[in-house]
């Protein structure tokens, strides 16, 4: 190791790039004072790491400023930033303070821009809603369009539960309770999502609960109902149109429907098989197809990007969405028609009142109450709708792997007849074989 000399007159001898690079470590760490720059100092640790320093007295007080490492910071870069520094004293400042306020500022504008409501929303969906759920384009949605809306350019970590309440406030004052739930569940999730990954430090929703209370709903559609329902489908077309009488020749979810995709059907042998992926049980789903399925199905026109395949898109690379406006539409073409039978029966159409509330998901229980209307065995009912819960459920549901394979078939052949007797007002010709049905 190269002795530290100093000149005559007791000063610290000048640094050079060739005694910086030699100089080796000891066993203690020790501080080169260059000759050249008071207060510049070479830092040589045992392990061998290499820095460098200012030390300088600020209010009377020492301190010091590290510049940074050798060989990334050479002798001259040290050397002038050592003088911008004392430069800074001599004005009064602390270098040393003004280092970690710019390190702080920059990380809160970093943390600024990764804590954007818009910014979180997206990666939620990314990370988490992608990978692990199978509705998330239904996440998706609601996000973007209830909270993104309402707090775009807003910062989540800012966000109090004040805001929370007037998000959920609006919602429900727009007439949706129920879509005020929704989203107060989806934001809770995305928080919690957010909270552990440290984007914040505290969730807005901590302590609150949902807005609305929620009765369990038991809608059935009625056979006037249904009749109405099934024309406005056929009124307003492709593609929702379609979708929903999947939704009700079926009784599938309106999400396994609306991604369904062509490499999962069998036209010929009349089946759909729903893979383990986009079931809800995580279990793969075979729904039987009644002659009446293949006919909507036939009318489907194919769309876009053979990879992608979906049954219903109208962009050819993502399944359709837009459930709410498409429930709009439907409610318009059930009153059209409303208006139009009171005419033809010489009453006044301004008097045609919409009908009872009802949501896309009573299309799923009204199939499943008109198949127990049938005679159809609740086990073979749940193997339809794909339940897991009921008498499919518990110590049951691990010993009986029954799939139901014959019996779904010919309870989803009875009910398209039926509902085809229900559309039309004219009785079936073959009889229902509930003996078949019930196994």
């Amino acid at each position: 190791m190269l002795p530290l000399r100093t000149w005559g007159n007791g000063m610290a001898e000048q640094l050079t790039d060739l005694k910086v690079k030699n100089l080796r470590p000891g066993a203690s760490r020790r501080e080169i004072p260059d000759g050249r720059i008071g207060g510049l100092y070479f830092i040589l640790q045992p392990s061998g790491a290499r820095s460098w320093a200012v030390r300088y007295r600020t209010r009377g007080k020492p301190a010091k400023l590290t510049i940074g490492a050798y060989p990334a910071i050479d002798l001259a870069t040290a050397r002038r930033l050592a003088q911008k520094a004392l430069g800074e004293v001599a004005e009064g400042q602390d270098p040393a303070a003004n280092k970690q306020a710019a390190k702080a500022a920059a990380r809160e504008a970093k943390r600024a821009q990764n804590d954007l409501v818009e910014r979180v929303v997206e990666q939620f969906i990314e990370r988490h809603a992608k990978p692990e759920t199978r509705d998330w384009r239904e996440t998706e949605r609601m996000l973007k369009n209830k909270v993104v809306k309402a707090w775009r350019g807003r910062r989540l970590s800012q966000i109090g539960r004040a805001d929370v309440h007037a998000l959920l406030d609006n919602i429900i004052d727009s007439g949706a309770p129920v879509a005020a739930n929704r989203t107060f569940a989806q934001l809770r999730k995305m928080c919690g999502w957010a909270l552990e990954r440290g984007i914040i430090d505290r969730s807005p929703c901590e302590g609150l609960k949902a807005p609305t209370s929620e009765t369990k709903r038991d809608r059935v559609l009625s056979d006037d109902e249904i009749r109405l329902a099934w024309n406005a489908f056929g009124k307003i077309g492709w593609p929702f149109g379609p979708m929903a009488k999947m939704l009700l020749l079926t009784g599938a979810r309106r999400n396994e429907v609306a991604e369904m995709r062509w490499r999962e059907v069998d036209l010929d042998k009349h089946s759909w098989t729903l893979p383990e992926t986009r079931s809800k049980n995580k279990r793969p789903h075979e729904v039987p197809l009644s002659d009446a399925v293949i006919d909507v199905l036939k009318s489907v026109p194919r769309i876009g990007d053979a990879r992608e395949d979906f049954v219903f898109s109208t962009t050819g690379r993502t399944p359709i969405s837009g459930f709410s406006r498409a429930k709009t539409t439907i409610d318009s073409a059930i009153v059209e028609l409303m208006r139009k039978a009171a005419i033809e029966c010489g009453s006044d159409p301004e008097a045609v009142k919409s009908l009872e509330r009802w949501t896309i998901h009573d299309l799923r229980r009204t199939v499943a109450t008109n198949l127990q209307r049938l005679g159809i065995k609740l086990e073979v009912t749940e193997a339809v709708l794909n339940h897991i819960s009921g008498s499919r459920a518990g110590i049951v549901g691990i010993y009986q792997r029954h799939e139901y394979a014959d019996e779904k078939r010919a309870a989803l052949d009875a009910w398209s007849r039926k509902l085809d007797q229900i559309v039309t007002g004219k009785l079936a010709d073959n009889v229902v074989d509930l003996a078949k049905a019930r196994g």
